[in-house]
């Protein structure tokens, strides 16, 4: 089984992939582990390596690239990525968006953090701004376009095991005689 999780910064996404993958017991590919592991593969610190990919291309083609192979080659996975749902196109068997108020997002990555929380917001909003940018561009991907997603949940409004349950409900109440088809995934890039 590949289940996606996305979302933007603060949205849940780690917290609620790993609890999905513990009640799934399927191993969970991080997209900013990936991230990191390309940043030291090339020397450089996750800043200063985020910094880099704002200039250079090649950096999100790279991770993106990278993802979308562990999605099309790996089963028994909970791929977690902004853009997871998109890579993971028709190979997911389930497709969650996670989201919140950019206020509660902005909270949250201020407490992990340890930063401001409007300057956290401010800078999670300038960044999401970026990479829609960036992710239109390169596949012609509109990150907002929630269609393509089985389910999508206002974390702000639940605690993690609250949003957990209603993924594992989700999952467990799947019928596949029942299926209407799962929505296509229209990218204009090849990974």
């Amino acid at each position: 089984m590949l289940l996606t999780v996305s979302g933007p910064p603060g949205s849940g996404k780690s917290t609620t992939a790993a609890l999905l993958a513990d009640a799934f017991d399927l191993d969970h590919v991080s997209g900013g582990d990936i991230f990191r592991e390309l940043a030291d593969e090339r020397g450089y610190t996750p800043l200063e390596f985020n910094k880099l990919a704002e200039e250079n291309a090649q950096i999100d083609r790279d991770l993106d690239r990278r993802l979308r192979e562990i999605a099309v080659e790996e089963d028994d996975l909970v791929l977690e990525s902004r853009l997871a749902g998109w890579l993971a196109g028709e190979q997911a068997d389930f497709r969650f968006w996670l989201d919140a108020p950019a206020r509660v997002r902005g909270e949250r990555i201020a407490e992990r953090e340890e930063k401001d929380p409007v300057r956290a917001t401010e800078e999670t909003q300038a960044r999401e701004a970026s990479e829609a940018k960036r992710y239109q561009e390169y596949y012609g991907i509109d990150i907002q376009d929630l269609t393509i997603y089985d389910l999508s949940v206002n974390t702000a409004r639940w605690e993690p095991d609250a949003v957990l349950d209603m993924l594992v409900t989700a999952v467990g109440e799947y019928e596949a005689a029942g299926d209407e088809g799962q929505a296509p995934i229209p990218i204009e890039y090849e990974f």
